[in-house]
């Protein structure tokens, strides 16, 4: 049971394939519970959501509207059973879709899909919406790339622009021989997954913000808006 950060449908398998191991979502707030408002079950059909203690709801994130089943929005939790700090319509800034059909399994709570990003970390490049999963899912498909990256949001007159900043795997090179090369791989893969051509700068290993031991951000808006 993996949480406390997203993490990508290619990140699952090649943890599954390293490990050998089945791996399920596990969902929480510190603010709410900490883990274990909503898990997988072995059939990862999205995380059941544990509604004997919390009422789910996805709204609209600039609305504050309840959309319908499937719509994606941000969770809103309020709590059945806590004490002493109970929360009533709580705005996670997580975005989801919802559906309460039965699981696969049996399990006939609320499901949640997977985390596909932040509504504060939501950007928008030339009107499209870029969320750091959607780079992470794209690094993870092209060979020499780490996971880690950052997202560099600046304005150039009325225009804004992205430039995706990507370390090479450790071993696989120094950035003077490969910077290139890797370079392009990660912006041919990028206008795939966003459908707009970024800028991609290659970093020296071990340069880019990791998690330690808070949430990360993985984006730099250097707009002065």
């Amino acid at each position: 049971m993996l949480g406390a950060e997203p993490w990508s449908e290619l990140m699952r398998e090649q943890i599954e394939e390293k490990l050998s191991m089945i791996a399920v979502n596990i969902y929480g707030l510190s603010e709410v519970i900490g883990p274990g408002v909503a898990c997988e079950t072995a059939d990862r059909a999205g995380l059941v959501v544990m509604e004997d203690h919390f009422y789910p709801e996805i709204v609209h994130p600039e609305t504050g509207e309840v959309l319908d089943e499937g719509e994606v929005g941000v969770l809103v939790l309020t709590s059945l059973t806590k004490q002493a700090f109970p929360i009533l319509r709580y705005w996670t800034g997580d975005l989801c879709s919802m559906t309460r059909e039965p699981s696969p399994c049996g399990r006939t709570h609320a499901r949640i899909s997977s985390i596909v990003g932040r509504s504060d970390d939501m950007i928008v490049i030339r009107g499209v919406n870029v969320y750091p999963s959607q780079v992470e899912h794209a690094l993870l498909g092209v060979d020499l790339a780490a996971p880690h990256f950052r997202l560099v949001v600046t304005r150039e007159g009325t225009l804004d622009n992205l430039t995706v900043e990507v370390e090479p795997v450790e071993g696989g090179g120094s950035v003077d021989d490969i910077g290139a090369s890797l370079s392009g791989s990660v912006a041919d893969a990028l206008r795939s997954s966003l459908g707009i051509g970024v800028a991609v700068r290659v970093a020296e290993p071990g340069t880019l913000p990791r998690s330690e031991g808070g949430k990360l951000s993985r984006v730099d808006d250097r707009r002065k808006l």
